[in-house]
């Protein structure tokens, strides 16, 4: 018996860490290339973990076709933070290797199961967070004609994306599924979620000041005098207008589910029946 179980040890298959680095290098590379509506990421997924059939199934080329199949399952995520899905995936595929217990079908459920979530937890964190206090760092110095402020834009997104893509992957594929389940049931990625929805709309706000300008050089005749429209507004609250836009556009299309090429049409309707009623825009007398 001994001996039996010293002679599947010595044919278990398994990937290096250069495997494994290799698939997370490749999906940062093509993550998002040849993106499409019938199967999202998929063909993305395939190549990342190319290489990997061959170790797998050296010799059993109908076991490598099985293998590519999977990969080209519907898949849509996060690809930063939502890669801890492709390590864990790695990982089962290389235990269903040597393991039967380990199913197609159970590889699919976890997939399914949680490119979701994490699509959520990256959308949060990555877009609504980390791209605006990036944008609200560089703008201002490629919006006065520095080219240091595309540039530096460019180094901090990588220099930020990553190490987090390299953390999340290698996450997945170590600790297996009871890791990132233990890590989903915690709390920890509530606490995340929370800590980066507040920041973002504090960061969103910021830019909105900034950048979201509108003034009124109206002046409304009252008996001897006149009242100024912009400095009326001012004495309320500096920036209400601009304040106003944006909390409506979010209205828009967070409550009301607008496209927002509707959005963009609205606003650019609202502006001209202003600008055409001389309330807001036109030049100062």
């Amino acid at each position: 018996m001994s001996e039996e179980i010293k002679n599947t040890a010595s044919e278990r298959r398994s990937l290096t860490k250069k495997d494994a680095r290799k698939a997370w290098l490749k999906w940062i590379a093509f993550s998002n290339c040849n993106y499409n509506y019938e199967r999202l990421m998929a063909s993305a997924l395939l190549t990342s973990f190319s290489h990997v059939p061959e170790k797998l199934y050296p010799g059993d080329e109908a076991k490598r076709k099985e293998f590519m199949q999977r990969q080209m399952e519907f898949y849509n995520t996060e690809p930063h933070f939502g890669c801890i899905i492709n390590g864990l995936v790695l990982s089962m595929e290389e235990e269903m290797a040597n393991n039967p217990s380990v199913t197609p079908e159970g590889i699919t459920a976890v997939k399914t199961g949680l490119m979701g979530p994490f699509a959520g937890i990256g959308d949060t964190v990555w877009q609504a967070t980390i791209t605006p206090i990036l944008l609200a760092i560089c703008m201002p110095l490629a919006s006065a004609g520095n080219p240091f402020g595309a540039l530096l834009y460019a180094v901090l997104m990588y220099a930020i994306m990553v190490p987090i893509s390299y953390f999340m992957f290698f996450t997945g594929y170590n600790k297996g599924k009871e890791g990132v389940e233990s890590m989903m049931a915690s709390g920890q990625m509530k606490r995340l979620i929370a800590t980066a929805s507040t920041m973002g709309a504090i960061v969103l706000g910021a830019l909105a000041y900034q950048f979201v300008t509108v003034t009124s050089y109206c002046q409304i005749p009252l008996g001897e005098g006149s009242l100024d429209v912009q400095a009326t507004l001012d004495s309320i609250m500096v920036g209400i207008v601009p304040l106003g836009i944006t909390v409506f556009t979010w209205w828009l299309m967070k409550k009301k589910n607008v496209n927002p090429n509707i959005v963009l049409l609205i606003l650019v309707v609202i502006g001209i029946v202003l600008g055409a009623t001389g309330l807001f825009g036109g030049t100062a007398a």
